[in-house]
């Protein structure tokens, strides 16, 4: 199948508390592609590619986008995103699945593989951000409470600028101030305001069970990108990993390496799916 006419079917699943869309393209083994609060557009060009032999789902997660919540005002926990995706899993009956987190779809994923192991038959983990798993918990505790409190205070640049602070990423301050400007699209800003609101405080917070995934039949791979050297989301990462008596598994690019360069992505997620 050529991925670049690889017809995509798009629908809409009713779960609780919200109306899930989602994606799914190709025809073979089934892939997930999960972010948080990135949603399917992210994963766009890497799930077209890999469609040439897989099946792929991708989605928006609760609350962003195209996937509308009854509840604008309640949280989207790890535990409700599992559920959600094991909904979608059910509904889909191609799995058990193959599952690529990216950061807060990292977590997201993790949940699932942690409620639902049957569902996942290997949960790559891209940079989860499980901060509780560090010794300076508290401070970045503290830190996540200081840049949602600027961000509601009407500062949307000055939370920015503390969260990539945080977080170690350095970009440049055009690009900064382009990511908190006024003109953006407004469910990009919507989108922006629930992640602050109703995403951060219960992704980062999550502590997942280390003894329930290590007796999982599912396999569990951490993934880190190549040139993400001593961000937080690295550390975090290799704290999950050292819990899990496993070895971090290298991917190229940075924290969101398979959206930058999905085609430089793609081989090694390939091989990494590959392994028994």
């Amino acid at each position: 199948m050529n991925h670049a006419t690889a017809p995509v079917t798009v629908d809409t699943l009713r779960v609780p508390g919200a109306q899930l869309h989602y994606e799914v393209r190709g025809q073979g083994p089934l892939v997930v592609l999960v972010g948080a609060p990135m949603d399917a557009r992210a994963f766009a060009p890497l799930a077209a590619l890999l469609a040439a032999d897989h099946t792929v789902l991708t989605t928006d997660p609760r609350g962003i986008n195209r996937s509308r919540v009854d509840d604008p005002d309640q949280d989207s926990t790890p535990e409700m995103r599992a559920d959600d995706l094991a909904r979608l899993l059910t509904h889909l009956d191609a799995g058990p699945a193959a599952v690529l987190g990216s950061s807060g779809g990292a977590v997201s994923a993790l949940a699932l593989a942690q409620a639902h192991p049957e569902l996942v038959r290997t949960a790559v983990a891209h940079e989860p951000p499980l901060t509780e798993l560090l010794d300076d918990r508290d401070q970045l505790r503290a830190g996540t409470e200081d840049m949602i409190e600027t961000y509601l205070a009407g500062d949307g640049l000055g939370a920015w600028k503390k969260f990539l602070a945080q977080a170690n990423i350095f970009l440049p301050d055009e690009v900064v101030e382009q990511m908190a400007a006024a003109d953006r699209d407004p469910q990009d800003i919507a989108d922006e305001r629930f992640q602050y609101m109703h995403m951060l405080r219960p992704t980062t917070r999550w502590r997942p069970d280390i003894a329930a995934l290590r007796s999982a039949p599912t396999r569990i791979v951490i993934g880190i990108g190549e040139e993400s050297g001593d961000q937080l989301c690295e550390r975090t990462s290799k704290a999950l990993a050292a819990e899990l008596g496993i070895e971090p598994t290298m991917f190229p690019g940075g924290h969101i390496g398979f959206a930058e360069d999905p085609e430089t992505f793609l081989p090694r997620l390939r091989a990494v799916l590959g392994e028994s």
